[in-house]
């Protein structure tokens, strides 16, 4: 592999492990919101959002067998 294709899967892996971290992030944000009652709340809501949205990432990963 060349230097640049090298930065670029350092680079990919990168992305993909923050994607990870963050998609537990929220799912732990949100158990704590829930835990306390606060489903209906605009910051729940806002999470489920972006939840939906980093799961779609994770499914892409996987279907392009680029994830386990």
């Amino acid at each position: 592999m060349e230097e640049k294709e090298l930065q670029e899967l350092e680079a990919y892996r990168k992305m993909q492990k923050a994607v990870k971290q963050e998609y537990e992030n929220i799912v732990s944000k949100m158990e704590e919101l829930k835990a306390e009652g606060r489903t209906k709340s605009a910051t729940y809501r806002q999470l489920m959002g972006r939840k939906l949205t980093y799961t779609n990432m994770m499914d892409l990963y996987k279907l392009y067998d680029l994830e386990k």
